[in-house]
């Protein structure tokens, strides 16, 4: 009888999950797996969503000594009649399905503007992960309740009107109340490594939640302990701040808020930030951000918003009153270095990294939080010019400290001159209308090139494997790299960038050009050495000086027909081969009466060859590099795309639209 290979691999290999299946398989994708605390900060974010939306004063949580957790609102109450589509009761759908939620339909007519919850798999994942989940809402009179096991329902919808005041308040039946909802949860312990909540974790979260909600009571029950704890801040974010504050203020804390109004262009009704920043001299400082009431441990786009705020209200004070000393350049860290601050944003459709919202994506948000800050502290710094010189004494000291740790990369002097490299096998001719400089790929073509070349006006300048990718090296490290401080020196320019005024007097050569193998390797050398040059010297490019030299590919050896003798041509590429065998072909030489080598790179060359093809100005290929048809800009964008270290998504989009395009020599 015939029995099924081990790897085979049929319709009937592939599995759907359906339903919470692919959380119980996969949990880390949608939650934090160390403990619990995640799956119920779920079941919490909902609460304050509903506290938000301005419909709750409340928020309870109690730690049940059964190991299960329940948290209590007097928001709305989660709707349980029927859903129009799916013939369900919309609190079962809640809690079962991975995308449903109220979260979804934001602006006019949805039940939440601003929330946490964007996937709508928030307390489906809960659910899922929990060994019983009971749900009791309080809305329009009636009291609906049902139960789930491990995601799946075990007590069905049951609706009875709720109980009168006098039962309730005798202790025999539940509290009395018109609207809320009660979520308690047993935590599936074999889901996470630890089943223990952490306290203090949670302590934070609540305590956090009271701060950015004033007004709202939220209150936390240890059953065990007997223990309960209530928080409720009127101060907001600047009473929270100064207690959490390592160190003392240097200047009052800078707080404020703003909000877009319905006639703002870029941005809905109601987006905006609240926050409290208050800069010291010691301690680590304290960084907390939310959006939405969530907790951003990671930070994101919203802080970056603040970050660009504070520094450019800084920045234009110290220049508006001349502040900055000679040689000093103040960069965001510099004025961020010693900030600590709470920041909460509301952002009408937020995009997380990750499942677990750990940190804000949404691009606006930095413009929208920074358009709010930036204002407020440009006016608060000129109203209160004697705190402005503080934090500006503060951010200066920052770009001080910082400019002196950088250990900037001199280039090597000798006696007052820049010593030229000393693998530079320099040319006798010193007008650089002629003279040029071959920057050429490994050591063997660099012998070549020495021997082949015109001594008067050619220079040679071997490099050693790959140069360095320079797209994001600061310009004062780039002379920690040989290679590049040996073409630095041997061009006789220093790095600039685009908008400065580079001392183009030493330039030594006219031509600066780029010799590579015509091979995969090669484009790979010419593309880091235009990066450099692109980057850290915009203007030899500007004026004209850089090229790069093409060598021939293939080489045919034909045999003497008629009058004409024996001869070598050389081809650049495929098409430049099939045009000189027609050639010899309408020559009337014999089919394949030639031979075809291809050169596997410079160093196969002879002095004679190289010199042939590549480095006489008379038979060579040399093509100057100018600006494509992007203006500057937009190379920028093009490069970062290709060379950039945190642009492997973009390079990939690239390859997978314009693969087809390129023909690739592996």
């Amino acid at each position: 009888m015939a029995s099924k290979e081990p790897g085979s691999y049929g319709e009937s290999s592939i599995r759907v999950l359906k339903g919470l299946e692919p959380v119980k398989q996969r949990p880390g994708m949608y939650t934090r797996t160390d403990n619990p605390l995640h799956i119920i900060q779920e079941v919490l974010d909902n609460a304050a969503d509903e506290a938000l939306a301005g419909y709750g004063k409340k928020i309870k949580v109690v730690l049940h000594t059964d190991g299960s957790v329940s948290v209590e609102d007097d928001g709305r109450g989660i709707p349980f009649g029927l859903h129009p589509e799916e013939k369900a009761p919309v609190v079962e759908l809640v809690f079962t399905r991975l995308h449903a939620g109220g979260k979804f339909d934001k602006g006019s007519g949805g039940a939440y503007s601003f929330s946490g919850g964007l996937h709508g798999v928030g307390v489906s994942v809960t659910n899922a992960l929990s060994t019983r989940l009971e749900v009791t809402s309080y809305r329009e009179g009636s009291v609906a309740q049902l139960a789930f096991s491990a995601g799946d329902v075990v007590e069905k919808l049951k609706v009875r009107p709720q109980e009168s005041a006098a039962a309730s308040a005798s202790g025999d039946g539940p509290r009395d109340r018109r609207q809320g909802t009660t979520v308690r949860a047993w935590p599936d312990p074999k889901y996470f490594e630890s089943a223990v909540l952490p306290i203090n974790e949670l302590t934070h979260l609540l305590r956090s939640k009271a701060v950015l909600m004033p007004g709202v009571t939220v209150t936390l029950v240890v059953e065990k302990t007997k223990d309960t704890q209530t928080w409720a801040y009127k101060g907001g974010l600047r009473d929270y701040l100064m207690q959490t504050l390592n160190g003392d203020p240097v200047i009052p804390l800078f707080e404020g808020a703003g909000h877009a109004d319905k006639n703002a262009d870029n941005f809905a009704e109601g987006e905006g930030a609240e926050w409290c920043v208050a800069f010291t001299e010691d301690g680590q400082p304290v960084r907390e951000s939310y959006v939405n009431l969530i907790p951003t441990s990671a930070g994101g786009t919203h802080e970056s918003g603040l970050r660009d705020g504070l520094f450019t209200a800084v920045k234009s004070f110290i220049e508006l009153h001349s502040l900055l000393p000679k040689g000093v350049k103040l960069l965001p860290e510099d004025v961020f270095a010693r900030a600590s601050y709470v920041l909460s944003a509301k952002v009408l459709d937020p995009q997380f990294q990750g499942q677990i919202k750990e940190r804000l994506n949404s691009r606006d948000a930095v413009r929208l939080v920074s358009s709010f800050v930036r204002p407020a502290l440009e006016l608060w710094l000129n109203q209160h010019v004697d705190y402005g010189r503080k934090l500006a004494e503060l951010a200066i000291k920052a770009a001080q400290t910082r400019q002196r740790a950088g250990q900037k990369v001199e280039k090597r002097k000798g006696s007052g001159v820049a010593v030229l490299p000393g693998k530079l096998t320099d040319c006798e001719s010193r007008d650089i209308a002629h003279n040029e400089v071959f920057l050429v790929e490994g050591d063997s073509a660099g012998g070549s090139a020495k021997m082949g070349r015109d001594k008067e006006s050619q220079a040679i300048l071997p490099l050693r494997g790959k140069v360095l990718n320079t797209w994001e090296v600061e310009r004062d490290r780039l002379f920690a790299n040989t290679e590049i401080h040996d073409i630095s020196v041997a061009v006789g320019v220093d790095p600039h960038g685009p908008d400065d005024s580079p001392d183009m007097s030493g330039l030594r050569y006219g031509k600066v050009c780029i010799l590579s193998d015509a091979d995969v390797d090669g484009s790979h050398i010419q593309v880091l050495l235009l990066t450099l040059f692109f980057r850290h010297f915009p203007k030899l490019i500007e004026t004209g000086h850089v090229y790069v030299a093409k060598p021939p590919l293939f080489r045919v050896d034909a045999p003497a027909r008629g009058k004409k003798p024996a001869a070598k041509f050389y081809a650049l590429d495929d098409g430049e081969l099939v045009a000189i065998l027609d050639k010899l072909r309408k020559d009337g030489v014999r089919e394949g009466a030639w031979s075809i080598s291809r050169f596997k790179g410079l160093g196969e060359m002879n002095a004679e060859q190289l010199w042939e093809t590549t480095l006489n100005p008379d038979t060579r290929r040399l093509l100057q590099v100018r600006l494509g048809r992007f203006d500057a800009a937009a190379t920028q964008g093009e490069i970062t795309k290709l060379m950039g270290k945190g642009e492997a998504a973009a390079r990939r989009e690239l390859m997978e639209l314009r693969a087809d395009d390129v023909e690739i020599d592996v």
